[in-house]
């Protein structure tokens, strides 16, 4: 039976803002962004819990995933691959913030927003996510960011856009790994569905992911939401990259690397919790 372990660090009280007017949890707006190879449609599970009750969500493609008709080969850099992210900010009204949600990489994405759009979020939260508050710019970024599975052996199955002798433009993990590595706590139905809607990621783009220091990123609440299991994202890169740029809460998750599929309830359950605490910073119009 998965159980869960929670560790909060130092919080604020966020229960009503500061002209004494309480906002309805529901008005929240989340906005989900998926990792490499993934599309919205894996939150298909979190989307439902989350509309049922009456939140408002958002699902992202990001270039060349899920829906996206764009080739992976052909993406070539970050801005590139996050601009459906940027659009979606871009045109939110000046009246309205949200709170990001990203898994995997997907935490690139939703700190590139923090960087350009930290007026439009009420809170960024990372899950089994990249969270590096500058991107990849040294040698600890890339090993605390970028997974390492080389214990699985050959895993990838690797595009090369550019030409046989550069570096691989995209990657896919090998469908017979892909339940082992990725969803080994997942539903067999999940993983089988992952298998068939799962596409190569842009791997030269999100590697190539930089952001300059703009000042209002660390204006933007964040939480983090490890994943106990993870093959992908490791436990002590997690750790790593808390301790390094703390966020105002960690949570933990008997998961693998797709709580989403493996523990959807309670990944509901700790995005609505943290969302909670963060009341005070919404707007109204």
């Amino acid at each position: 039976m998965l159980v869960k372990a929670e560790k909060a660090m130092p919080q604020r009280d966020e229960s009503a803002d500061p002209r004494g007017i309480t906002i309805p949890l529901k008005q929240q707006h989340f906005v989900l962004v998926h990792g490499i190879s993934g599309g919205s449609w894996c939150w298909y599970k979190i989307r439902c819990l989350m509309e049922n009750p009456g939140y408002k969500v958002s699902c992202i493609d990001l270039k060349s995933a899920g829906i996206d008709q764009s080739v992976a080969d052909s993406v070539l850099s970050f801005d590139d691959y996050n601009q459906p992210l940027m659009d979606f900010m871009s045109a939110l009204p000046d009246n309205e913030k949200v709170i990001l949600v990203g898994h995997s990489a997907g935490g690139l994405s939703i700190t590139q927003a923090c960087h350009k759009f930290a007026e439009k979020i009420n809170l960024a939260v990372y899950v089994a996510a990249t969270m590096l508050k500058l991107g990849f710019c040294t040698d600890e970024d890339l090993k605390d960011g970028v997974p390492d599975l080389s214990e699985f052996g050959d895993v990838y199955q690797l595009g090369l856009g550019l030409g046989r002798d550069k570096p691989p433009t995209s990657a896919l993990v090998k469908k017979e790994l892909q339940r082992k590595i990725i969803y080994p706590l997942s539903p067999h139905e999940d993983s089988t569905l992952a298998s068939m809607l799962l596409r190569p990621g842009p791997i030269l783009a999100l590697t190539s992911a930089r952001f300059t220091e703009e000042g209002e990123v660390e204006t933007v609440p964040r939480v983090y939401i490890r994943t106990r299991h993870d093959n992908v994202v490791k436990p002590e890169q997690q750790e790593a990259m808390i301790k390094r740029w703390p966020p105002l809460s960690v949570y933990e998750l008997d998961s693998d690397h797709s709580p989403f599929f493996s523990n959807p309830f309670l990944l509901f359950g700790f995005l609505v919790k943290a969302a909670a605490f963060d009341i005070v910073s919404m707007q109204l119009c």
